[in-house]
């Protein structure tokens, strides 16, 4: 599965520094926000106790806007990416467009400041900079990234077909994801918040399962970050071999979820 950029050997780019792959999702918005997992409940309510005022920073088509509005929020979206602003739109979301560090507050500030699965596209130290000036006095940075852990012969099918079509493609690619494969981005997001002064950083861990039959899981695959980049032609290469996988399954299999959350005061 398309993880962190490679941090052994070369040096590749960081992962905020991948514009075109972290303004990519929004090629088929409808599918996104279609396919992409929600959050847990419990996740959601746990943010949540630190206020109403909500800014979700990468809101996309605005999944996690809108559990945050069904517990009472009032959420402002922030997305780059004019196309997935216009579905969250769609669903009843206020979205402004702009990238999270170039993107005006006009003076506004919020209780909360959320992202999910979207925090590693912001240069760390300038984000906490600005989550520092955009939150209240004891308002909560919160930040929470799925890692979905599929049977290793699908994960392996996955990885052995994408290195094939684009092996120079600047994200890592495992057989099989390590359980702490965002430690590297929330350890560098600790770093830079501690440095703009927040405190009382914490991580929790949510686990859980969802079942996929074949054609959930290969209309999932093309909202990653790996697959929006490619081709088409070399797309459907990537899916006919997890799909045959699959299939071996007998056409359906549980996934393994992970959901971490990292919070800190300011």
């Amino acid at each position: 599965m398309p993880t962190l950029p490679e941090q052994q050997g070369e040096k590749r780019p960081e992962p905020h520094e991948l514009r075109k792959t972290a303004e990519s999702f929004g090629i088929d918005a409808g599918r996104y926000d279609r396919a992409r997992p929600r959050y847990p409940d419990e996740l959601i309510t746990e943010v949540t106790n630190g206020g109403k005022e909500v800014l979700d920073v990468g809101t996309g088509t605005g999944i996690v806007a809108r559990q945050l509005e069904d517990k009472g929020c009032h959420v402002l979206g922030i997305e780059p990416d004019d196309r997935m602003a216009d579905f969250a739109r769609t669903t009843g979301i206020d979205v402004e467009v702009a990238t999270f560090e170039e993107w005006d507050p006009k003076n506004r500030t919020f209780d909360i400041l959320t992202a999910g699965q979207a925090w590693h596209w912001v240069d760390p130290r300038r984000g906490a900079e600005k989550a520092a000036r955009v939150l209240r006095k004891n308002g909560t940075f919160a930040v929470f990234w799925h890692l979905f852990l599929p049977p290793d012969d699908i994960a392996e099918a996955f990885g052995e077909a994408f290195r094939k079509v684009a092996p120079t493609f600047p994200i890592k690619v495992d057989r099989t994801p390590k359980s702490d494969a965002y430690k590297p981005i929330i350890d560098k997001t600790e770093e830079a918040l501690l440095e703009a002064g927040f405190h009382n950083s914490q991580r929790r861990f949510y686990t859980w399962q969802q079942n996929y039959t074949r054609a959930e899981y290969l209309d999932l695959l093309p909202t990653q970050g790996g697959l929006t980049r490619v081709p088409k032609h070399q797309q459907d290469e990537v899916l006919t071999a997890v799909g045959t996988a699959i299939d071996a399954r007998g056409g359906q299999f549980t996934c393994d979820y992970t959901t971490v959350l990292f919070t800190a005061a300011n």
